[in-house]
C-alpha cells in the first residue's frame, strides 16, 4: 500500500500531505479538551498530562513517519523529521506566547515539572550528539544509545512524577503565575466517565498516528519527485505537518487557560520525539542509523541544544514583559530556528 501512493501521482502526494495535516488539526483540537479533563479527573495534573500522555500520542504522527522513512532506507528523512519536528515545536511555544497577552508565558507557566522536563530533553538530545560522533557499534543491528535513550526517558518520566508529587522547589508566585491545581480528584468522578474519557482519547491519538503515516508516505513521493533535499522536507515540511498536533494542542490550551498543559506538551513532547531516532534506528536496515546522517541532520540537531538551552534560561529567569509581549527568549529561539532554515535552503 505504502509502495502505491509513493509511485503514485504527484497531485496525490501533495493531496495526502493536505490531508494528513487537516486530520492532525481536527483530532489535536478534540484531544486538548480530552487531556485538560483526564488531567483533572486522574490527579495527575496538566504538566504530567501534557508531557507525557499527549506529548507522546501528539508524537504519533512523526514516529511513525520516521519509521516509514526508515523502513524506506531513508535515514536523513527520518532523523531530520525527529530534529526539525523539535525545532518546530520548540517556535510554536513562540506563537502560543504571542497568542497568550497577558504576560509572557514562560513567566506565567513556570514549575518545577517544566523545568525538569527542559532538563531530560537537553540530556536526550546530548545523547544523540554523543551517537553521532561515536563509532560504528550495533547490540542486534540497534546502536546501543538508542537502547540507553529509552531508559533515560523512562527515567525522565518516574523523576517528573516524583517532582510533580513532591516538589523540592517551586518558582515564586506573583500576579501574572497561573499555577497547576495539585488537587486529587473528586471522589464522586464516575468510573464510566474516565473511561469514556480514556476511549475517546484512544480514538484521537489513532487518527493522528494514520495522519503520520500519510505524511510520510506523501514526503517520501515528494523527495523522489522533487529537488527538495531530505533534509528540508524531513526537518521542515514533514516535520511542521507531524508536529501540528502539539501547535493545535498549545494554543487551544493557552485559549482555555491551561499554561501548564500547553508548555508541558511541546517539551514533553519534544523529549519523546528525540525517541524517533532511536525507534528508525530499530526499523533502518542498512547498519545504525546514526552513522548514515548528513550535514543536514547535525546541523538540526545544534539548532535544537541552542533552541532548548534558551528556552530553559527563559523558564529559569522569568521575564515578565518582553518585546511585543512576548519573551527574549522566545525572540531568540525563533530567530534561530529561521537562520537554522535559511543554512539549510542556500547550503
Amino acid at each position: 500500500m505504502t509502495e502505491l501512493l509513493i509511485n503514485g501521482a504527484l497531485w496525490l502526494s501533495v493531496l495526502l500531505f493536505i490531508l494528513a495535516g487537516a486530520l492532525i488539526a481536527v483530532f489535536g483540537i478534540r484531544m486538548t479538551h480530552l487531556a485538560r479533563d483526564l488531567a483533572v479527573a486522574t490527579g495527575l495534573g496538566q504538566a504530567f498530562m501534557g508531557a507525557v500522555f499527549i506529548g507522546a500520542t501528539t508524537s504519533l504522527s512523526g514516529i511513525i513517519a520516521s519509521a516509514t522513512a526508515a523502513w524506506f532506507g531513508d535515514a536523513s528523512l527520518a532523523v531530520s523529521n525527529s530534529l526539525g519536528g523539535i525545532a518546530a515545536q520548540t517556535v510554536f511555544l513562540v506563537v502560543a506566547d504571542m497568542i497568550y497577552r497577558k504576560a509572557n508565558l514562560e513567566f506565567a507557566a513556570a514549575s518545577a515539572e517544566n523545568l525538569m522536563m527542559s532538563v531530560q530533553l537537553l540530556l536526550l538530545l546530548c545523547l544523540l550528539n554523543f551517537a553521532f560522533i561515536m563509532p560504528e557499534y550495533s547490540i542486534g543491528a540497534v546502536h546501543p544509545v538508542s537502547i540507553i535513550m529509552v531508559i533515560v526517558y523512562l527515567y525522565g518520566v518516574r523523576l517528573l512524577a516524583d517532582v510533580h508529587e513532591k516538589p523540592m522547589w517551586l518558582p515564586r508566585l506573583t500576579p501574572g503565575t497561573v499555577r497547576d491545581s495539585r488537587k486529587s480528584p473528586q471522589v464522586g468522578k464516575s468510573r464510566a466517565r474516565l473511561r469514556l474519557l480514556y476511549l475517546d482519547f484512544g480514538v484521537c491519538a489513532a487518527m493522528v498516528g494514520v495522519a503520520g503515516w500519510l505524511a510520510a508516505t506523501a514526503g517520501l513521493a515528494l523527495v523522489q519527485r522533487t529537488d527538495v533535499s531530505a533534509g528540508i522536507m524531513g526537518g521542515v515540511f514533514i516535520a511542521i505537518v507531524t508536529s501540528l498536533p502539539e501547535l493545535v494542542v498549545a494554543v487551544t490550551a493557552v485559549r482555555l487557560g491551561a499554561l501548564s498543559l500547553a508548555v508541558g506538551d511541546i517539551i514533553g513532547g519534544n523529549a519523546f520525539d528525540t525517541l524517533f531516532v532511536a525507534v528508525a534506528d530499530l526499523f533502518y536496515r542498512d547498519g545504525p542509523i546514526y552513522m548514515a546522517v548528513e550535514i543536514a541532520e547535525r546541523v538540526w540537531l545544534g539548532a535544537c541544544l541552542l533552541m532548548v538551552a534558551v528556552l530553559l534560561v527563559g523558564l529559569m529567569y522569568r521575564e515578565r514583559k518582553g518585546i511585543a509581549n512576548i519573551g527574549l527568549e522566545s525572540l531568540l529561539i525563533l530567530l534561530l530556528y529561521l537562520f537554522t532554515v535559511g543554512l539549510l535552503t542556500l547550503s
